[in-house]
């Protein structure tokens, strides 16, 4: 748990950043031994600050592990007579990979037919984070942000479309600049070929 507090105030914006002291200290200390290991020498200027900012980073980049995706849905769940499609598209993901703790990225699309119920259209972008936030491979991400929209709001289906590019395929291994993958997952009317295939309309489409 997060329980340190940072303020900066940078040009009239306060920025608050929270992290676990003793985290900090150990995970840095990991980081130190790494900068040596490679051949690099943490005491020289451009590293000396190096390991607990990236103590720090790897702290952010994990922070889902402290959310609760359900939880977030139930917060801002409504009753509402609505039975269409709902959809949020070109939501950004940030992700670790968790073979070789690379970043991979990209944009999640999410739809659901509602059944007595809605949600606020900011927790689906806060439910991919909380989810994308952990080390992850994209296959159970995508299963993840389904299965919890499906079992907290119990719609009448889920449509889940992640695209994303992965540093682990592009800075190592293959080398292969331009790849990218999608994966799908879909739920209750999205299996059905003509729902799944307006959905896949709209999220290619140009409306705004």
């Amino acid at each position: 748990m997060l329980n340190e507090e940072f303020e900066h105030d940078i040009s009239g914006y306060k920025k608050i950043d929270q992290y676990n002291d003793k985290l900090v200290d150990s995970i840095s200390d990991m980081y130190k031994n790494i900068l040596d290991d490679v051949g690099e020498n943490p005491s020289r200027e451009g590293l000396l600050k190096t390991p607990v900012r990236a103590a720090k980073a790897m702290q952010f980049l994990t922070q889902g592990y402290d959310l609760n995706p359900a939880e977030i849905l139930k917060s801002a769940m409504f009753k509402e007579d609505y039975s269409q499609m709902v959809i949020v598209k070109d939501i950004e993901v940030y992700s670790l990979c968790e073979h070789h703790l690379l970043p991979f990225f990209g944009k999640a699309h999410i739809a659901y037919i509602p059944n007595g119920y809605i949600v606020g259209l900011s927790k689906l972008p806060r439910v991919v984070d909380a989810f994308s936030r952990r080390l992850q491979v994209q296959e159970r991400l995508t299963n993840e942000i389904k299965d919890c929209i499906q079992d907290t709001l119990n719609p009448l289906g889920v449509a889940v479309v992640i695209e994303c590019a992965h540093l682990c395929m592009q800075m190592r291994g293959i080398q292969k600049q331009n790849s990218a993958t999608t994966t799908s997952a879909f739920t209750g009317e999205f299996l059905k070929d003509p729902t799944r295939k307006e959905f896949i309309s709209l999220i290619g489409s140009k409306l705004h």
